[in-house]
């Protein structure tokens, strides 16, 4: 019987602006985390450097005496197979980057990659509320929208890691042009908190209707749209019905796809709850062939928003245990 409670993972969250880290153990406590900024690093060797420098004091103050068995990082367009960043737009380093090569050389320890929604879905698994799941999807809303998906137990990643980019998938053909992508009409354009913005400012604009969002014309942010809808504002909870509708259409086609056991929303978005649940889960419903309906389990996730992606970057490294 292998003995785990003396074993630790150190999961890392690369985002454009900030790094997140934390030491974690098996039981997915979180023993100290922090976070370095990404962006003061123009070159990729210097970051690694930094992240050696902070976590070592911090490995030997907390693992004392037991074992770190690696590395786990999440990363926007981390490749698990090769261990590469590949072309990142939000990061300073182009090209494609052997992130698990230099941290593997400096740490001396295995380390692991994914792209960060799957990191998540990763966490969701091992300590979440896809505990004892095979089968699910998790979908993350935030200022864009990601997605892993997870099949009889594994990480869907396709033949070359890049696999599960549902919030690319074009739910409105002909519809609303992306800001980055140019992709017209994809899911990511209309359910991330920048497209529910974007949703906001077009119902403002065909509408004559008084609504609380009209004050804060020019700074409108998805955080406003949220407080107004709690406050009954017309408008501001038809953008979370509208919203929810388009969720629910592209995840009835998920599910049509996949058969998964449960869809886990995770990320800012959710924090509106029911507004947006349940036009989700009404046009999920009813978009499904009969042998789909009422199986599927809709739910929020149970991790912190704010340590998911640690908690999921740490967990890749049970992934590689020796």
């Amino acid at each position: 019987m292998i003995d785990l409670s003396n074993e630790f993972a150190i999961g890392i969250d690369i985002g454009g602006t900030n790094t997140k880290y934390g030491i974690v153990n098996h039981r997915g406590e979180i023993l100290e985390k922090g976070e370095i900024r990404t962006d003061a690093y123009p070159e990729v060797e210097t970051y690694v450097d930094a992240l050696y420098d902070t976590l070592t004091p911090l490995i030997k103050q907390h693992v004392n005496g037991g074992i770190v068995k690696g590395i786990g990082v999440g990363a926007p367009n981390g490749n698990f197979y090769t261990g590469t960043i590949e072309y990142a737009p939000n990061l300073l380093w182009k090209g494609i980057i052997p992130l698990t090569k230099l941290v593997t050389a400096k740490f001396g320890l295995p380390a692991a990659l994914t792209n960060d929604a799957n990191a998540a879905a990763v966490g969701e698994m091992n300590y979440g509320a896809a505990r004892g799941m095979r089968d699910f999807i998790m979908i993350t809303l935030g200022t864009g929208v990601g997605s892993g998906i997870v099949s009889n137990g594994q990480l869907v990643l396709g033949h070359d890691g890049f696999a599960g980019e549902l919030g690319h998938t074009i739910i409105r053909p002909g519809g609303r042009k992306h800001w980055s992508t140019k992709l017209d009409g994809s899911l990511e354009a209309y359910c991330s908190a920048t497209g529910i913005v974007i949703t906001a400012k077009e119902m403002l604009n065909e509408s004559k209707e008084d609504s609380l969002l009209r004050q804060f014309n020019g700074k409108l942010d998805s955080r406003i749209v949220y407080e107004q809808a709690m406050k009954g504002d017309k408008i501001a909870q038809e953008v979370y019905r509208f919203t929810g509708q388009i969720l629910g259409e592209a995840l009835a086609n998920f599910i049509m796809f996949s058969s998964p056991e449960a869809i886990i929303l995770f990320g800012g978005v959710i924090k509106a709850g029911d507004l947006i649940m349940n036009p989700t889960r009404e046009h999920m419903e009813k978009n499904l062939l009969p042998i789909f309906q009422d199986k599927v389990k809709l739910i929020f996730s149970e991790l912190k928003e704010a340590d998911a992606a640690i908690l999921g970057a740490s967990a890749l490294v049970w992934e590689i245990r020796e």
